[in-house]
């Protein structure tokens, strides 16, 4: 199986920086993307910044400018740089990568557990 481990949650003011690290282990022959998913309460999941196997990123425009995502592709994990955090970035992130556990397999998606962000004063 695949699991997605990430780390680098917590307790940020206004204005403040975190940076989220996720890693991908188990039986995996190609990971596709790898990128991060936010919830707030009450709201559905939406996409924070995803990035290819090509290095290709896209942002969430909310995001742009202020979150950058790294990838170690010999390490199989995902960085999220998370700089000028406002209040409305708190969320739970999830890691999420999309992967091919052998070559007679065909793609699947797979999540991380969450982490809590929570930016406040």
């Amino acid at each position: 199986q695949v699991q997605l481990v990430e780390s680098g949650g917590g307790l940020v003011q206004p204005g403040g920086s975190l940076r989220l690290s996720c890693a991908a282990s188990g039986r995996i022959y190609i990971i596709y993307t790898m990128g991060w998913y936010r919830q707030a309460p009450g709201k559905q999941r939406e996409l924070v910044a995803s990035i290819t196997s090509g290095g290709n990123t896209n942002f969430a425009d909310n995001v742009k400018g202020r979150f950058t995502i790294s990838r170690d592709y010999a390490k199989n994990t995902v960085d999220l740089q998370m700089n000028s955090l406002k209040p409305e970035d708190t969320a739970v992130y999830y890691c999420n990568s999309v992967i091919r556990q052998s070559p007679s397999e065909i793609r699947s998606e797979y999540w991380g557990q969450g982490t809590q962000v929570t930016v406040s004063s």
